[in-house]
């Protein structure tokens, strides 16, 4: 997959324009995390999906949160901004940060490796893997000292 991304793609955040449309900025630690996934979940756009949606958005939600929580902001705390709009069929997911960017400035290919057993089932590793099976138009880049991230969930 390549790793460069189009300059000129626009990445607004946190400017609601209509009911369908939710903006919050976090705390990159876990329990602000699973606090701020409850309380976007409570509200428009997110309470408004499909089970399936709603099931779908929280799996691809943690993952790349808490791969910020983990990751970007393993050595120093930040924020974390999440935009979300529906816009039927879809659910437009942007998320930004100010903690280290990712190796290479690509995102992980989320290739599973494969098992000789059962037992050799590791404990975690999968996150990449569910963002990319369940995103669509997944785009990552690095601008001014952030990492942007954005995608498409299926909103139905």
């Amino acid at each position: 997959m390549p790793c460069a991304m189009p300059a000129d793609r626009a990445f607004p955040l946190c400017k609601p324009t209509h009911t369908g449309t939710a903006c919050v900025t976090l705390v990159g630690d876990t329990w602000a995390v699973r606090e701020g996934l409850a309380r976007l979940f409570a509200l428009p756009p997110l309470c408004d999906l499909s089970a399936d949606g709603r099931g779908t958005a929280e799996i691809v939600l943690a993952e790349a949160l808490n791969n910020i929580v983990e990751h970007a902001y393993a050595h120093h705390g930040g924020q974390i901004e999440v935009a979300l709009s529906l816009t039927p069929p879809d659910l437009l997911c942007q998320i930004s940060d100010r903690g280290l960017p990712l190796p290479d400035l690509c995102l992980p290919s989320g290739v599973l490796t494969p098992l000789e057993q059962l037992s050799d089932l590791p404990e975690g590793g999968f996150g990449w893997y569910l963002i990319r099976t369940l995103a669509r138009d997944l785009d990552y880049r690095r601008d001014a000292g952030r990492n942007l991230l954005s995608f498409r969930l299926n909103a139905t």
